[in-house]
C-alpha cells in the first residue's frame, strides 16, 4: 500500500469551485464556429465510453453539428487496451475516450503521449483546476445504499459497522479484482482520508484504533474483506440491495446510476445520508483524445459537446455530475445526491498514477483476506 504522506482532504465537492487561472490546456482565443467548420471537413469519429448512452449521445452530436460520430460502449480496461494497441499500430479507431480507467490513463497513456487532454477555452473558467489536467468530464457517485421498503432510515451510520458480525455476508458491492477502481478507492482512502478512517473507528467503537496494519484504511479493508461482501456486477448489486419484496435485503455500495431502477423496476434504493466518515465516493470520468487522430477538431468538438447541458443530459439523469459548474443535476434525478455532495469522498487526480502503482498490492491484500 501507499507510503506517501497522508493528508485529510475533507472538502466539499464544490470546494474546487474557487477557480483562479484558466487551465494550461485551454485555448485563450476559442472560436466555436471555427471549430465546427474545421470538424466538418474531417473524417467521422468514433467515441469509446463506459455507458451505452454514448450511442444516442453521438447521434445527437451528429444531428447538432453535422459532424459524423459513432458511439461504442467499451469498459474501462478495454478502452485503455484499445488505445494502446491502436497507438502502437498507428491505426487510430477510437478518437475520443470517455470515462476510461483513470489510474491507467495517468500511468500508461498520458506519459507516453498516447492520449492528450484538451479543455475548451469558453468553458475552462467553469472547471476547477483539479479536473482540468487531464480533463474530467463527469464524476460518478458511488454511494452506500439501503432498502427503503424494509428500513425507514439507513441502518448503518459508520463505515466500521460493515466489519462487524451483523454485516458478515450482508453487504453487496462491485468486485475490486474485476473493477480495479475499487482497489484505487482503497488507495485514495489511505493516502488522503486515513485520519478520517481512524476518527470514524474511534467514533464507532469509543476507543482509538490500534492495529498492526500500515494504516487505518488497511485495517478497515482487512476486516471488511474478512466479512466477505457479496461481489457482483452493477445490476446484481442493485438487485440484492433494492429489489422489492425482500425480508432481509443486503446493504451495499452502488453507483447512483442504478437508482433509475426505482422508477423502471420499482426498486427501493435509498441513499445512506449521514454515514461516517463519508456517504460514498466520487469516481472521475476523464475525457481524452487519441494522439494521432485524423479528426482532432471533431474530437475536440465532441469533448466540448459533453461539457454542455445538452451533451451530458443522458448521463446527468443518472446522477453523474458534470465538472462544468454551470450544469446541475435534474430536479427529478432519483437518488437526491445533489443535496449531499459535501459528504462524498473526492478522488485526487494528482495521485492517480500512485493508485495504479499500488493497485496490485491492494488487490492482493483484498484477495488474501477475502478468502479467509
Amino acid at each position: 500500500m501507499s507510503k506517501l504522506p497522508r493528508t485529510r482532504l475533507f472538502a466539499a465537492f464544490a470546494a474546487g469551485l474557487m477557480l483562479t487561472a484558466a487551465p494550461a490546456m485551454a485555448q485563450e482565443d476559442f472560436d466555436l464556429d471555427a471549430l465546427i467548420e474545421a470538424a466538418r471537413a474531417e473524417p467521422p469519429i468514433t467515441v469509446y465510453a463506459v455507458t451505452g448512452k454514448i450511442v444516442e449521445t453521438a447521434e445527437a452530436f451528429t444531428a447538432a453539428y453535422g459532424v459524423e460520430a459513432e458511439g461504442r460502449k467499451v469498459n474501462e480496461a478495454d478502452q485503455v487496451e484499445l488505445l494502446i494497441r491502436e497507438s502502437q499500430a498507428g491505426n487510430i479507431v477510437g478518437d475520443v475516450s470517455v470515462a476510461a480507467d483513470v489510474a491507467a490513463i495517468a500511468a500508461q497513456l498520458v506519459p507516453f503521449d498516447i492520449v492528450e487532454s484538451w479543455v475548451p477555452g469558453d468553458i475552462a473558467q467553469n472547471i476547477a483546476p483539479q479536473w482540468s489536467d487531464p480533463l474530467v468530464l463527469v464524476n460518478d457517485p458511488h454511494v452506500f445504499t439501503y432498502n427503503t421498503e424494509v428500513y425507514d432510515t439507513c441502518p448503518v451510520s459508520n463505515i466500521w459497522q460493515l466489519t462487524e458480525p451483523e454485516y458478515a455476508r450482508k453487504v453487496a458491492m462491485l468486485d475490486p479484482l474485476v473493477k480495479p477502481n475499487y482497489a484505487d478507492w482503497f488507495n485514495q482512502m489511505e493516502m488522503h482520508y486515513d485520519d478520517a478512517m481512524a476518527a470514524a473507528y474511534e467514533s464507532h467503537f469509543g476507543t482509538p484504533l490500534e492495529t498492526d496494519e500500515a494504516s487505518a484504511t488497511a485495517a478497515w479493508v482487512k476486516a471488511y474483506a474478512e466479512n466477505q461482501p457479496l461481489l457482483g456486477d452493477s445490476s446484481s448489486v442493485a438487485e440484492a440491495i433494492g429489489a422489492p419484496g425482500q425480508d432481509d435485503p443486503f446493504f451495499g455500495l452502488s453507483s447512483v446510476a442504478k437508482y433509475r431502477d426505482n422508477l423502471s423496476s420499482d426498486f427501493k434504493l435509498g441513499l445512506c445520508a449521514g454515514m461516517e466518515p463519508f456517504i460514498g465516493w466520487l469516481y472521475p470520468g476523464p475525457g481524452v483524445i487519441a494522439s494521432g487522430t485524423d479528426s482532432p477538431n471533431a474530437a475536440r468538438l465532441f469533448i466540448h459537446y459533453l461539457l454542455t447541458a445538452e451533451g451530458i443530459a443522458p448521463q446527468a439523469v443518472d446522477g453523474k455530475i458534470s465538472t462544468n459548474t454551470d450544469i446541475g443535476l435534474p430536479d427529478d434525478e432519483p437518488s437526491g445526491i445533489s443535496d449531499h455532495l459535501d459528504a462524498l469522498m473526492t478522488f485526487s487526480m494528482a495521485t492517480a498514477e500512485a493508485d495504479f502503482d499500488a493497485r496490485q498490492d491492494w488487490q492482493d491484500f483484498w484477495r488474501l483476506h477475502y478468502s479467509r
